[in-house]
């Protein structure tokens, strides 16, 4: 059985994790710019607030775990007043010991451990837009535990240490997201995988993803008719199922290409084209450069 989550997360390549202790006291807030990288966090202890441009305001707790995979711009504070510091992630050096908001020394009121990571993938932009924009857990001690790994292993120098920090990092995106109720998500692959129906159809694009799938026979697999298949389709997962279908594609020929030394008929044949030229109109199209030079260019 192919699974859809466990794809993606291993197309978005993550890697190169920095990870910090954060903690505040008094009145503090502090607002962040734009970063556009993924990052994290969890509530060792106390609480906050947090503000995500474009979305409702959180209160985060001890046990929490927060993941924004693309970083809009936030706020995050106490819970008294304040006038927030101004902080650009892309300008401001990154802290090498903890960071400290409000009140300097005493007890804080909250205590967390965060970080933010790369996506290696040049898919990221298309593969970020099938998960949620933040996914907020609570009470998941699997997440907190892996975040504490992720912090000991990025502040240690030793061997294997890239490797078990991409490892930990697919862990808890992976971990991340499947503890998150997918029904409530916005549209995307986990409202998609939440619904019963849509499903399989959904595991049928991700395992088999070369065949000549039609509309018609995915809503087969899913018991709905046609009609009912696509407007559901679309409404969870935010594209029409034909263009989900393309841009999956689209997305294993990029990887292909990068990836391996394979000539293009090959590749064509592996994602579902009859011939190399269709392949390579296809992708032109989609991609905005011939596959050819898409492949010298990762090279």
């Amino acid at each position: 059985m192919h699974d859809p989550l466990s794809q993606v997360i291993a197309l978005l390549q993550p890697r190169a994790v920095f990870s910090k202790p954060i903690s505040g006291a008094g009145r503090w807030a502090v607002r962040y710019a734009e970063f556009g990288q993924p990052s994290f966090c969890t509530v060792l202890e106390g609480r906050c607030r947090l503000a995500v441009d474009g979305y409702r305001p959180l209160t985060l707790e001890a046990g929490d775990f927060l993941l924004l995979p693309a970083t809009p711009g936030f706020t995050m504070s106490g819970f008294e007043p304040a006038t927030p510091e101004r902080i650009d992630p892309k300008l401001t050096p990154a802290p090498t010991a903890e960071v400290r908001h409000g009140t300097r020394g005493g007890r804080p009121d909250v205590r967390l451990l965060g970080g933010y990571f790369v996506f290696d993938s040049p898919d990221a932009q298309l593969l970020v837009s099938l998960l949620p924009a933040v996914v907020h857990v609570r009470g998941v001690e699997r997440l907190s535990l892996l975040v504490r790994l992720v912090g000991d292993e990025a502040g240690q120098r030793r061997a294997g240490r890239d490797l078990v920090l991409t490892r930990l990092v697919e862990l808890l995106l992976i971990e991340a997201l499947r503890s998150t109720p997918g029904e409530d998500t916005p549209p995307g692959l986990l409202r998609g995988l939440a619904d019963a129906r849509l499903a399989p159809a959904l595991r049928q694009i991700h395992g088999q993803f070369a065949r000549p799938w039609t509309v018609a026979q995915l809503a087969k697999t899913a018991a709905l008719s046609r009609s009912a298949f696509f407007e559901r389709f679309t409404r969870a997962v935010g594209l029409p199922p034909m263009e989900y279908l393309l841009a999956w594609r689209m997305a294993m020929a990029k990887d292909l290409l990068r990836r391996q030394d394979l000539a293009l008929a090959e590749v064509a044949e592996r994602v579902g084209y009859a011939s190399a030229s269709t392949f390579s109109t296809a992708f032109s199209r989609h991609v905005g450069q011939a596959p050819s030079h898409y492949a010298r260019a990762q090279q």
